[in-house]
């Protein structure tokens, strides 16, 4: 069942979206940096959780250990934040991070590039940002879920890159996971329709090579088969009479 939002309950998700927002945008790149592990930036995020009064939501998610998803090269996502994930030149690391505040979560993922990468690898990043911007826009009330994956894939695909199939996008509020689930591909016209004061977490998750992926045994990092590397970016937004409003910016 997909659960419409009262604006009283959007204004608390605008709140905890600025929270993650400044800690994504703001504070995790000031830090990232060659010799940083995934350790360092779990304590990071912790105390500033702490700090915020907020609530780190995906620990304990089904049993998940941590804050944060750290998530390194052909890591898709869900990878853990070790301290033997040490970073260095050439690396490229995708955070995801839940932040539940006064009830209500925002949920959000960047890529981030350490020191200097290959032309194609920034492309890769860079089109992955650009794929969740254009399938923003189409979150607009009449439109329907599968518009906004037909525009992320056909975006994707036409720069010679894969969206992953196995994980999507999805509703979130008071649950991390809520109903509709949003893939990053599909047909126009297809799928729930969009409605106002839905609130949705948009993220498309992109490879260099193949969509296909492996589980490792540790039971939830994400690898793809073909070792290609990956980016991921998400934003929270709320359907409005206006458009998409990103709630997991900087405001």
């Amino acid at each position: 069942m997909i659960i419409i939002k009262t604006d009283e309950e959007i204004v608390k998700m605008r709140r905890a979206g600025n929270k993650l927002a400044r800690l994504l945008d703001d504070l995790i790149p000031s830090i990232l940096k060659e010799g940083i592990n995934g350790e360092d930036v779990e304590k990071y995020v912790l105390t500033y959780m702490d700090k915020e009064n907020a609530i780190p939501t995906f620990k304990g998610y089904n049993g998940y250990r941590y804050a944060i998803n750290f998530s390194l090269n052909e890591e898709v996502v869900h990878g853990f934040p070790l301290k033997s994930k040490v970073l260095k030149n050439g690396d490229i690391v995708s955070i995801d991070c839940g932040l539940t505040y006064s009830g209500y979560i925002a949920d959000a993922a960047r890529t981030y590039i350490i020191g200097e990468v290959s032309q194609r690898e920034k492309e890769l990043v860079d089109s992955t940002k650009e794929s969740l911007y254009l399938g923003l826009k189409k979150a607009v009330v009449g439109n329907t879920i599968g518009d906004i994956g037909y525009e992320i894939q056909s975006f994707i695909e036409s720069k010679g890159f894969s969206v992953i199939r196995e994980y999507v996008g999805h509703g979130v509020g008071r649950r991390l996971h809520e109903d509709p689930q949003i893939p990053n591909y599909g047909e126009p016209g297809r799928g729930p329709k969009i409605r106002k004061n839905m609130t949705l977490a948009i993220e498309p998750m992109v490879t260099m090579g193949s969509y296909e992926v492996d589980i490792l045994d540790d039971g939830w990092t994400a690898v793809t088969v073909d070792k290609s590397k990956a980016a991921h970016f998400e934003h929270t937004i709320a359907v409005t009479d206006n458009g998409p409003e990103i709630l997991t910016v900087l405001k």
